[in-house]
């Protein structure tokens, strides 16, 4: 939903709101509906290498109070408990609304929602709405493999629902290959029950695909509760830029936020002309001033 300007702008009293109770804010004047802005982790990858508390203190200070989890592996996040990493997030005014996470085990034809359940404790721990599937191995993008999953996902929003949180999906661009006149993202939306499943849309590779994001939040309106908001490099269409900088049109797609049921804005960069820090920095402004 496109917001007026005039609305409150996030400010460290409004994080440390969030961080305690993460739904929307409301602004006490107009009672107009503020939206947090977010950070996928994966964009700092790199910078996660000198140590995981500087990363969550650069961004809570570039503005952010929401980040979207990666990075879980054998309980940890980057050496962390889940209950540490929490409590750091928590720290620095961050909610995390969402996580990507890869169940392997869960995602293989043979695979069970048994092997899902793991990820349950972990969602409610971090306090998480959604657990996000984020990716499919190359191996998996099969007629055989998308059918079942579908299914799958189904049982395991079931799983999700009953713990208070959702299931969704993230989509690249393989996922707008066509199977049988169909393409994979279509055999997945509609076959998943829109009360248990949504979908995490990157704008990115969408437009890349060579798709509308607008046309696909009418044909699917009210699936799309999360974006990630990442902007196409206007020299070479496989790089990404600073949100606002690129080729993609934001004003239009935040504008028919509504249609497409969004709740969580999430800022994500995985390549860089500038100090990353800058970037996430310049990228949260113009999100916030001129789409928000």
């Amino acid at each position: 939903m496109k917001q007026r300007r005039n609305f409150i702008k996030q400010t460290g009293m409004l994080a440390t709101g969030l961080a305690v109770a993460p739904s929307l804010a409301f602004c006490s004047d107009t009672k107009a509906k503020v939206k947090p802005i977010g950070i996928q982790l994966y964009t700092l990858r790199e910078e996660l290498k000198g140590g995981v508390s500087a990363v969550i203190q650069k961004i809570a200070e570039a503005g952010y109070t929401e980040l979207e989890t990666f990075g879980y592996n054998e309980g940890k996040y980057f050496g962390q408990t889940v209950s540490e990493f929490k409590k750091l997030l928590d720290d620095h005014g961050l909610y995390s609304p969402s996580g990507h996470y890869m169940p392997m085990d869960f995602l293989k034809p043979e695979g069970t929602v048994e092997d899902f359940k793991s990820l349950i404790e972990v969602g409610k721990t971090m306090n998480h709405e959604h657990i996000i599937i984020p990716w499919l191995p190359p191996e998996m993008r099969t007629k055989e493999v998308f059918v079942p999953l579908a299914e799958k996902m189904n049982r395991a929003g079931e799983l999700c629902k009953s713990a208070g949180m959702k299931l969704a999906y993230h989509n690249h661009d393989f996922e707008f290959e066509s199977i049988d006149g169909k393409t994979i993202m279509d055999m997945l939306i509609q076959n998943t029950e829109t009360d248990l499943v949504d979908f995490e849309m990157d704008i990115y590779w969408v437009v890349r695909a060579g798709h509308d994001p607008v046309k696909m939040f009418t044909d699917y309106p009210g699936r799309f509760t999360y974006w990630h908001v990442k902007d196409m490099h206007k020299a070479d269409n496989t790089k990404n830029t600073e949100i606002g900088s690129g080729t993609i049109n934001f004003k239009e797609i935040f504008a028919n936020g509504e249609l497409s049921g969004i709740k969580h804005y999430i800022v994500e960069q995985e390549n860089f002309d500038m100090d990353p820090y800058q970037s996430i920095k310049q990228s949260f402004d113009y999100v916030q001033n001129d789409l928000m």
